[in-house]
Protein backbone atom coordinates (compact mmCIF):
# COMPACT_ATOMS: atom_id res chain seq x y z
CA UNK A 1 0.00 0.00 0.00
CA UNK A 2 1.20 3.46 -1.12
CA UNK A 3 1.74 5.90 1.66
CA UNK A 4 2.46 9.53 0.66
CA UNK A 5 3.17 12.24 3.26
CA UNK A 6 3.14 15.77 2.68
CA UNK A 7 5.18 18.10 4.80
CA UNK A 8 6.02 22.22 4.34
CA UNK A 9 2.78 24.00 4.82
CA UNK A 10 2.43 26.87 6.76
CA UNK A 11 1.49 30.52 7.12
CA UNK A 12 3.27 33.25 5.14
CA UNK A 13 2.36 36.35 3.92
CA UNK A 14 1.80 37.36 0.76
CA UNK A 15 4.96 37.50 -2.11
CA UNK A 16 6.65 34.90 0.59
CA UNK A 17 7.73 31.17 -0.75
CA UNK A 18 7.39 28.20 0.66
CA UNK A 19 8.61 24.95 -0.39
CA UNK A 20 6.25 21.74 0.27
CA UNK A 21 7.54 18.13 -0.21
CA UNK A 22 5.78 14.69 -0.73
CA UNK A 23 7.32 11.40 0.22
CA UNK A 24 6.44 8.09 -0.81
CA UNK A 25 6.51 4.87 0.94
CA UNK A 26 5.22 1.50 0.49
CA UNK A 27 5.57 1.27 -3.16
CA UNK A 28 7.05 2.13 -6.38
CA UNK A 29 7.43 5.94 -6.52
CA UNK A 30 9.48 6.18 -9.82
CA UNK A 31 7.48 4.84 -12.78
CA UNK A 32 4.90 7.04 -11.72
CA UNK A 33 3.59 10.26 -12.63
CA UNK A 34 2.82 12.56 -9.69
CA UNK A 35 0.95 15.94 -8.58
CA UNK A 36 0.09 18.34 -6.78
CA UNK A 37 -3.86 19.44 -6.13
CA UNK A 38 -5.21 21.94 -3.62
CA UNK A 39 -8.51 22.43 -1.73
CA UNK A 40 -9.73 25.81 -0.14
CA UNK A 41 -12.38 25.94 2.27
CA UNK A 42 -15.97 25.97 0.20
CA UNK A 43 -14.27 24.72 -3.13
CA UNK A 44 -13.66 22.27 -5.24
CA UNK A 45 -10.28 20.31 -5.22
CA UNK A 46 -8.25 21.62 -8.16
CA UNK A 47 -5.20 20.08 -10.03
CA UNK A 48 -1.75 22.83 -9.38
CA UNK A 49 1.03 21.05 -11.09
CA UNK A 50 1.83 17.68 -12.47
CA UNK A 51 4.93 15.68 -13.52
CA UNK A 52 5.36 12.72 -15.43
CA UNK A 53 7.67 9.55 -14.01
CA UNK A 54 10.98 10.68 -15.89
CA UNK A 55 10.21 14.51 -15.21
CA UNK A 56 10.20 15.30 -18.04
CA UNK A 57 7.00 16.38 -18.77
CA UNK A 58 5.49 18.91 -16.42
CA UNK A 59 2.33 21.08 -16.46
CA UNK A 60 0.75 23.40 -14.20
CA UNK A 61 -2.32 25.52 -13.42
CA UNK A 62 -2.45 28.84 -15.02
CA UNK A 63 -3.43 30.43 -11.63
CA UNK A 64 0.19 29.27 -10.80
CA UNK A 65 2.11 29.12 -13.95
CA UNK A 66 5.80 31.12 -13.64
CA UNK A 67 5.38 31.30 -9.65
CA UNK A 68 5.26 27.61 -8.61
CA UNK A 69 7.54 24.76 -9.76
CA UNK A 70 7.02 20.87 -9.61
CA UNK A 71 10.20 18.43 -9.15
CA UNK A 72 10.99 14.91 -7.87
CA UNK A 73 13.65 12.79 -6.72
CA UNK A 74 13.08 9.32 -7.92
CA UNK A 75 15.87 8.06 -5.90
CA UNK A 76 14.20 9.59 -2.90
CA UNK A 77 10.87 9.09 -3.85
CA UNK A 78 9.98 12.75 -3.24
CA UNK A 79 8.20 14.94 -5.01
CA UNK A 80 8.63 18.76 -4.50
CA UNK A 81 6.50 22.08 -5.12
CA UNK A 82 7.96 25.48 -4.29
CA UNK A 83 5.53 28.15 -4.62
CA UNK A 84 6.91 32.11 -4.69
CA UNK A 85 5.41 35.14 -4.89
CA UNK A 86 2.05 33.73 -2.71
CA UNK A 87 -1.33 35.18 -3.05
CA UNK A 88 -3.80 34.91 -0.03
CA UNK A 89 -5.61 33.15 -3.19
CA UNK A 90 -3.13 30.12 -3.02
CA UNK A 91 -4.70 29.60 0.61
CA UNK A 92 -5.49 26.03 0.95
CA UNK A 93 -4.99 22.38 1.76
CA UNK A 94 -2.32 21.17 -0.18
CA UNK A 95 -2.38 17.37 -1.65
CA UNK A 96 0.28 15.38 -3.18
CA UNK A 97 -0.93 12.35 -5.45
CA UNK A 98 0.31 9.45 -7.82
CA UNK A 99 -1.36 8.31 -10.66
CA UNK A 100 -2.61 5.15 -11.48
CA UNK A 101 -0.66 4.66 -14.75
CA UNK A 102 2.32 3.26 -14.58
CA UNK A 103 5.12 4.23 -17.04
CA UNK A 104 2.77 6.03 -18.85
CA UNK A 105 4.21 8.47 -22.14
CA UNK A 106 1.20 10.17 -22.28
CA UNK A 107 0.52 13.74 -21.72
CA UNK A 108 0.64 14.72 -17.60
CA UNK A 109 -3.25 14.43 -16.56
CA UNK A 110 -4.72 17.62 -14.49
CA UNK A 111 -8.13 14.72 -14.02
CA UNK A 112 -7.72 13.79 -10.11
CA UNK A 113 -9.85 10.77 -11.12
CA UNK A 114 -6.14 9.29 -12.67
CA UNK A 115 -4.15 9.46 -9.30
CA UNK A 116 -5.40 6.98 -7.14
CA UNK A 117 -2.88 7.92 -4.38
CA UNK A 118 -3.37 10.87 -1.87
CA UNK A 119 -1.30 12.00 1.15
CA UNK A 120 -3.26 13.58 4.10
CA UNK A 121 -3.17 17.15 2.60
CA UNK A 122 -0.66 20.35 3.99
CA UNK A 123 -2.41 23.24 5.01
CA UNK A 124 -0.99 26.65 3.26
CA UNK A 125 -1.95 30.32 4.84
CA UNK A 126 -1.15 32.97 3.22
CA UNK A 127 -2.25 36.38 4.74
CA UNK A 128 -2.11 39.87 2.92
Amino acid sequence: QVQLVESGGGLVQAEGSLRLSCTASGGTFRGYGVGWFRQAPGKEREFVAGISYSGGSIVYADSVKGRFAISRDNGQSTMFLQMNHLRPEDTAVYFCAREFRAWYTGPVTRNAGQYNYWGQGTQVTVSS
